[in-house]
C-alpha cells in the first residue's frame, strides 16, 4: 500500500489551529503570533508534511511555475554547448525570485521534440526559444495558438513573438574584414546545422535556399559580402567533432583555404584539430576564426581569435523580459552588440 501523504488540514488539526492560520504560518504572509507558527511547524514536522504543494498553489493563482525553454538539437547539446549552458544560466538566475522553473524542450523533431497533443497539455506560463529557433518551428505555432508568451533568443522572428539578438551580421562582417585585411583570399567556411534534420557536408545552391536558422543566415552572408561566394561545409550539430570532420573535408580541397572562418568557437576548435592533425600549423599555414567568445582549454594558451558574445547577459536578459510578459507587458525588443577579440589564430596567409 503506497503511503499516505500528509495534509495541511491534518497538520492543522494536529496544532489546534485552522486550516487557513496554519496555511499562513506555512507562508508568512500574514500576522500569525511565533508561539503559533512554531507549533504549527513542529505539527508538519511530526507528519512529514513539507509544505503546501507548489504545483497546486500555483495553479490556483492561474500559473504553473513553469517556463519551456526549447533547444535546438537533441537535449544533450544544451548541457554540451557552454554557450547554452550560459544563457540557460542566466535565463534561471532571472527567473528564481519569482518562484519560477524552467523545463528543457528539444526542438529537434527527430530527436524528441514535443507532439501537438503534448504541448496542448503543458502547463507552461511562457516559453522561450533559447537557441535560435527556425521562423518556421512548429513548435512556435502550436504555443501561439494556444496563447501562451513567446520570447525568442537571435529567433525565430515573428511579429507576435518578443525577440532579443545580437548583432550576428554585423559581428561576423568586423571578423571577415579581419580577415581580409590578413590579405586571405582563398577562404571557407564551417557552418553550423541549417536545418534540424542531420545533414553535413559540402552545401549546394538547394541547401542554401533552405537555411532556417537566421543566426547561421546573417553570419555567412556577412562573410559572403566580404569575400564572394565561399565553399561551405554544414555540420550536423555544433560540437567540436564535427568541427573536425567540417575541418578534414574543407582541408582536403585541391585548392586548400589559408583560412576557415567557423560559425562557431567549438567548430572552429575542430577545425584547428584537423589541421593540425593534417601537420598544418595554426595560424602559420592556415587560420582559424570563431564565433561565441567561450573558454576554449582544447587551444592550451593560444587565444582563438572569434567575435565575443554577452552569453549570460543574453539569459538574464529574456528572464526578465519573461517577467515582464507574465506581468501583461509587452517589452520592447533587444538588440545585443557583440566585439570582435582578435587572437593568436589568425595572421597573414602563407608566401
Amino acid at each position: 500500500m503506497g503511503e499516505h501523504r500528509a495534509t495541511l488540514a491534518a497538520v492543522a488539526a494536529r496544532a489546534g489551529v485552522s486550516p487557513s492560520t496554519a496555511s499562513l504560518a506555512f507562508s508568512g504572509s500574514g500576522p500569525v503570533a511565533p508561539s503559533t507558527r512554531e507549533r504549527v511547524l513542529a505539527a508538519a514536522r511530526d507528519l512529514g508534511y513539507a509544505g503546501p504543494d507548489p504545483l497546486a498553489q500555483s495553479l490556483r493563482r492561474g500559473r504553473s511555475g513553469i517556463v519551456g525553454a526549447v533547444v535546438g538539437e537533441r537535449l544533450l547539446y544544451a548541457f554540451r554547448d557552454p554557450v547554452a549552458v550560459a544563457l540557460l544560466d542566466g535565463i534561471a538566475e532571472a527567473l528564481s525570485p519569482s518562484g519560477t522553473g524552467l523545463l528543457l524542450l528539444s526542438g529537434d523533431a527527430q530527436h524528441g521534440s514535443p507532439t501537438p497533443e503534448q504541448v496542448s497539455r503543458m502547463p507552461v506560463d511562457a516559453v522561450v526559444f533559447a537557441t535560435c529557433g527556425r521562423d518556421d518551428d512548429p513548435l512556435l505555432d502550436l504555443f501561439i495558438g494556444r496563447g501562451v508568451p513567446v520570447v525568442a533568443i537571435d529567433g525565430p522572428d515573428r511579429p507576435e513573438v518578443t525577440l532579443l539578438r545580437i548583432d550576428d551580421y554585423g559581428g561576423a562582417l568586423d571578423l571577415a574584414k579581419h580577415v581580409a585585411e590578413l590579405g586571405h583570399q582563398r577562404v571557407a567556411v564551417a557552418a553550423l546545422p541549417l536545418r534540424l534534420d542531420g545533414r553535413s557536408g559540402l552545401v549546394d545552391d538547394a541547401r542554401r535556399a533552405v537555411v532556417g536558422f537566421a543566426d547561421c543566415r546573417a553570419r555567412l552572408t556577412a562573410t559572403e559580402d566580404v569575400f564572394g561566394r565561399v565553399p561551405v561545409v554544414e555540420a550536423p550539430s555544433n560540437v567540436v567533432e564535427e568541427g573536425e570532420r567540417a575541418g578534414r573535408l574543407l582541408l582536403s580541397a585541391p585548392q586548400r583555404p589559408t583560412a576557415i572562418v567557423a560559425q562557431s568557437d567549438l567548430l572552429a576548435v575542430g577545425v584547428i584539430r584537423a589541421a593540425e592533425a593534417l601537420g598544418l600549423r595554426v595560424p602559420d599555414d592556415l587560420t582559424v576564426v570563431g564565433y561565441d567568445g567561450i573558454d576554449t582549454p582544447w587551444l592550451g594558451e593560444r587565444v582563438l581569435t572569434t567575435v565575443v558574445q554577452p552569453m549570460v547577459e543574453k539569459g538574464q536578459l529574456t528572464g526578465r523580459m519573461v517577467t515582464e510578459l507574465l506581468a501583461g507587458r509587452r517589452p520592447a525588443d533587444v538588440h545585443l552588440p557583440v566585439h570582435l577579440r582578435v587572437g593568436s589564430t589568425s595572421a597573414p596567409p602563407p608566401v
